[in-house]
């Protein structure tokens, strides 16, 4: 009998503006408390932001920034014999764009002294340029998942 209850994923609808369901993707994800008008605001600004400084359409731009965050491998906790091992897994393409969004937004909040949009879109040009926080971050778990390669026998526990 399985011990995790089965995903159900929801039908995500494109945002308004661009018609991609990875701008909405990324507005949910950075909405707090409810304040979709106001992350939709903000995400919008961030595109036009990033596709004056990258001269390229700011989907066409995003994506990219995505895919260039967007990691391989990651490390999961198995416990096997009493003992905990860190074992490198792929990860699966949709929880590899949330991990991108996520670390792009989490890098982008913590720096501060312009508005957050700026800030966004200052992020996503970084990583457009595969420089930044976020694909050091990458980077780090890829390292982590190479140092622990010995332990990729039990992925399949």
């Amino acid at each position: 009998m399985p011990r995790r209850k089965r995903v159900f994923y929801k039908n995500i609808q494109p945002d308004l503006k661009y018609q991609s369901v990875l701008v909405n993707r990324l507005i949910h994800t950075i909405m707090q408390s409810g304040k979709k008008s106001l992350a939709t605001r903000l995400v919008y600004r961030a595109l036009d932001e990033l596709e004056k400084k990258s001269k390229k359409p700011a989907l066409e731009a995003l994506e990219l920034a995505i895919k260039n965050v967007s990691p391989l491998l990651e490390l999961k906790a198995r416990r096997i014999g009493g003992a905990n091992y860190q074992v490198p897994m792929e990860v699966k393409s949709d929880r590899a764009v949330t991990l991108a969004m996520r670390w792009i937004i989490e890098y982008a909040r913590g720096k501060s002294g312009k508005s957050f949009d700026k800030l966004l879109a200052t992020e996503f040009l970084d990583a457009l340029n595969m420089t930044g926080a976020a694909i050091k971050k990458k980077e780090d778990t890829h390292r982590m998942a190479e140092a622990n390669k010995a332990f990729a026998y039990l992925a399949r526990y």
